[in-house]
């Protein structure tokens, strides 16, 4: 993958892009399991610089099938190459570590699995059947992959019975095929109407600061609604290294702030949008906010 060299990347980041540690002792527990059981989490693979505070809330978030992912996407951290087999025993080991953290809401993600004839599918879905038998009273959050948009494939996970399933768009039509890698912005499309169609809680994530415009941002927010999806998160894009796609600006939290309002205004149960939100971040409220809309 080449280099990328821009001025924004050189330049001293805002001050609101600081992160505020939470180095509390529940942290510490999370940490601690996550480590001696060798556990993977998009926490750490992903870089995300909400990790101290969500582990001290007893939020996570568990990368399963791996850490190796079949699509090269410009903007992610986690590895690219071909993939080990999927472990059996790993549904039950992300479960007893749930019981082990005493999580109170659990969030999944993987990495695409191109590889697998069902995209991963069974072993999401075995993943929550045994999350849901040890830990009945914790929340589920999934963060699937878009398994190319096929209902039979979705229709395994959704079989499965998690309270919100979600996928990232990731960014704007324009710049998909410049920021992903195999992924098709109208495939996310579909395989989140499929979702919603299906009743489910649906969920999508945007970054910004990627080169997009406000009008792109807005489209997207129409299109996702349109989609059927409920919640959605707005976040600053951060360059995990130089080897990744440039930053284009950094965008401010009163711009932020406006993109929340309009995503409300058409019509989103719930937006987070702020500098360093990311897919999961305050998940458990937005799962609130949605329960609130249905009563």
């Amino acid at each position: 993958m080449p280099k990328f060299y821009d001025k924004v990347d050189v330049q001293k980041k805002p001050e609101w892009l600081k992160i505020r540690l939470h180095r509390t002792e529940e942290y510490a527990q999370v940490r601690r399991i996550v480590e001696k059981h060798g556990l993977h989490t998009i926490c750490s693979s992903g870089r995300c610089p909400n990790q101290a505070e969500c582990w001290s809330r007893r939020t996570a978030t568990f990368m399963i099938l791996g850490d190796i992912c079949t699509r090269g996407c410009r903007f992610c951290a986690t590895r690219t190459g071909r993939p080990l087999a999927p472990s059996a025993d790993e549904p039950q080991q992300v479960a007893e570590s749930v019981a082990l953290m005493k999580l109170r809401y659990v969030v999944v993600t993987s990495v695409t699995r191109d590889d697998l004839p069902d995209g991963g599918a069974r072993h999401w879905a075995a993943t929550v059947e045994a999350i849901r038998s040890q830990n009945p009273d914790a929340v589920i959050e999934l963060l699937i992959p878009d398994f190319d948009a096929r209902p039979d494939l979705l229709d395994v996970v959704l079989a499965s019975k998690p309270d919100i399933i979600g996928h990232n768009i990731e960014t704007v039509e324009r710049l998909t095929p410049l920021v992903r890698s195999r992924a098709k912005y109208r495939t996310s499309m579909e395989t989140l109407r499929y979702l919603s169609s299906r009743g489910a809680v649906t969920k999508s994530g945007l970054m910004v600061g990627l080169g997009e415009t406000d009008d792109e941002v807005l489209r997207t927010l129409d299109d996702l609604r349109e989609a059927g999806v409920g919640i959605v998160t707005l976040g600053q894009y951060l360059r995990p290294s130089l080897e990744h796609y440039p930053v284009a600006a950094y965008i401010t939290p009163e711009k932020f702030e406006w993109y929340r309002l309009r995503a409300l205004e058409k019509g989103f149960a719930y937006c987070a949008s702020a500098p360093l939100v990311r897919s999961s971040y305050m998940a458990e409220e937005a799962l609130r906010s949605v329960v609130k809309l249905r009563r």
